[in-house]
């Protein structure tokens, strides 16, 4: 069993930045990718970016290209994501999610646990 806790969401103004953490805990091999998603209301799940499991290569979607950055503490089991330049179109809440294959996929179907979520709000 896997614990995935999110934090640091809230809300800023456009233009401003956020950092969230995703903390995993529980029984699982040390190698995994992680990934972040967020889902607006009424909206599919987006694919965010992902970080394998050596913290060395990262993957975004094409709508965070730029102005996200992944990153991951391995000794710690925590994943960042630091989100500079924020536009109301990014309202959301943000999801991390562990894939215990050591692919790094954007498909939220290859994704073994998910956390609970943190609602991101920026206003205009």
């Amino acid at each position: 069993q896997v614990q995935l806790v999110e934090s640091g969401g809230g809300l800023v103004q456009a233009g401003g930045s956020l950092r969230l953490s995703c903390a995993a805990s529980g029984r699982f091999i040390s190698s995994y990718g992680m990934g972040w998603f967020r889902q607006a209301p009424g909206k599919e799940r987006e694919f965010v970016g992902a970080i394998n499991w050596t913290g060395r290569s990262t993957l975004y979607g094409d709508s965070v290209k730029g102005r996200f950055t992944i990153s991951r503490d391995i000794a710690n089991n925590t994943m960042y994501l630091q989100m500079n330049s924020l536009k109301p179109v990014d309202t959301a809440v943000y999801y991390c999610a562990v894939d215990f294959s050591l692919r790094l996929t954007p498909n939220r179907y290859d994704y073994d646990y998910w956390g609970q979520g943190t609602q991101v709000t920026v206003s205009s």
